[in-house]
């Protein structure tokens, strides 16, 4: 009962989901107040800690990212220059089958072609080409065999850094192929703020959108720092300080506010089979919904309330999944500082269940980063921090999940 308490936790009303004006959005609202009852039934999940087997005595540096292939193998990208000094590691990136057996490994600094100076996102495309990104100031998306030829670039270090630019990023977080159009969308990311699509043969610009469908645009230079009156309140200059110092911003949120008119940072992006393209907007707390073109289709909120210091760095939404069913029934969401995965009905937006909680024992999530699922329903979840390690969660089947 303990170890079910700890894979499961219940909604309880903390996330909170705004569905903005679609058909796709609402067609199953119905189902989702009762309907055939499904919206009561979950995925079951339950972690293998035995998951992956590291060969050599190796250890893992910060885990950015996995992603399964056509096989339901995974490929585990790691910053293998952030082991500790007592450590030692292999390449950076790991290829694991479905028990968890090490299968091979490749790429980092000095194999004879470009790396990034930070890695940060990996896919394995329909074709079997691996995409690798970094979020470092080299601003590149490379693309590689699955035996680690170099196969191309897209972006380079030293270039103006805007999100205007067609063929640079700005620190890019994440990548995906959608098989249909041959198109590979990137969230940029750290530094922009936009989904930027390209030609995933030849790397040839295609079209990009921010928040909303808007036209993604640079911040302001930042304003000089007021100059603090002399004497304010008293010595020092400390007046009101108290009171700043109990204010908690998230309260005063109005529950229907849209939220930033920009990404804020854009961490991770998927595309459905359906063809909607789904946005991780990790410090905007929200996932965004769009079609291919990029035209705003819903959002739904996640932990907004979240806070820091007191929940982390207040950052929640960086990275999604989806069921393995066909129809991928269900939305997986990571949510960094509170610690958990929520599942949510994919169609609808509405939040059904998470689970997850802070701490580094197996189920728990120390700064959980990115996931992925494979095409039996698992699902794979890295951490970065001290975290440092994939975590497997079986998928068990669909149950109702056990009440408080």
């Amino acid at each position: 009962m303990k170890k079910n308490r700890l894979i499961f936790a219940g909604v309880a009303g903390v996330a909170v989901a705004v569905v903005m004006g679609n058909g796709v959005a609402r067609s199953r609202a119905a189902e989702t107040q009762g309907g055939r009852g499904s919206v009561r039934a979950v995925p079951k999940f339950e972690v293998d800690p035995a998951w992956p087997r590291i060969p050599n005595g190796w250890a893992l540096g910060q885990v950015a990212s996995a992603a399964a292939d056509e096989q339901d193998h995974v490929w585990v990208l790691h910053r293998s220059r952030n082991v500790r000094r007592d450590q030692k590691t292999g390449p950076p990136v790991m290829e694991f089958d479905t028990a968890g057996n090490y299968v091979q490994g490749w790429g980092g600094v000095g194999s004879g072609h470009p790396w990034p100076s930070s890695e940060h996102g990996i896919y394995v495309d329909y074709k079997g080409f691996v995409w690798i990104g970094g979020q470092g100031d080299d601003d590149q998306i490379l693309k590689f065999t699955k035996t680690g030829k170099f196969v191309m670039q897209i972006g380079r270090n030293g270039q103006k850094k805007t999100n205007q630019s067609t063929t640079n990023f700005w620190k890019p977080a994440d990548v995906f192929v959608y098989p249909k159009t041959n198109e590979l969308f990137v969230a940029d990311g750290y530094g922009n703020k936009r989904i930027i699509v390209f030609d995933a043969d030849t790397g040839a610009f295609k079209r990009m959108w921010g928040a909303f469908g808007n036209v993604p645009t640079d911040d302001p230079p930042p304003a000089p720092a007021a100059t603090e009156q002399q004497g304010r309140g008293g010595r020092g200059g400390r007046g009101g300080r108290a009171d700043e110092l109990s204010r908690i911003p998230a309260k005063e949120i109005d529950a229907k506010d849209p939220g930033p008119s920009q990404f804020s940072t854009i961490h991770g992006v998927k595309v459905s089979n359906d063809g909607h393209v789904y946005a991780a907007d990790r410090a905007g707390k929200r996932v965004q919904v769009f079609t291919l073109e990029g035209k705003f289709v819903a959002q739904a909120f996640v932990d907004r309330w979240c806070e820091e210091p007191h929940c982390g760095n207040g950052e929640t939404v960086a990275s999604v999944a989806f069921s393995g069913d066909a129809e991928q029934r269900f939305l997986y969401v990571a949510s960094r500082s509170p610690a958990r995965v929520w599942v949510y009905d994919r169609t609808t937006l509405q939040p059904l269940h998470s689970f997850g909680r802070p701490g580094v024992a197996p189920g728990e999530f120390y700064v959980l980063h990115h996931m992925t699922s494979d095409s039996k329903g698992n699902l794979y979840t890295s951490e970065v921090q001290d975290g440092r390690r994939v975590q497997k969660f079986v998928f068990r089947g669909i149950m109702s999940p056990p009440t408080e």
